[in-house]
């Protein structure tokens, strides 16, 4: 299950995101006392972590 938690040496690299989906983050990462970069983070992390590889990737 996905944790909050409060960082690590960091880029900067612009990315589009929807503004519905952006509104959601922010109110999630208000509620949890935690930036909006903080939170974006964490949700990538999560992501990345919890990937199933595609068939496609298993034979690369």
């Amino acid at each position: 299950m996905f944790k909050v938690r409060h960082t690590e040496e960091t880029v900067n690299k612009t990315f589009r995101i929807p503004k519905s989906l952006l509104d959601k983050m922010s109110e999630i990462a208000q509620k949890e006392n935690v930036s909006l970069n903080s939170f974006v983070i964490q949700c990538c992390e999560y992501a990345v972590s919890n990937l199933q590889e595609s068939d496609n990737t298993a034979e690369e």
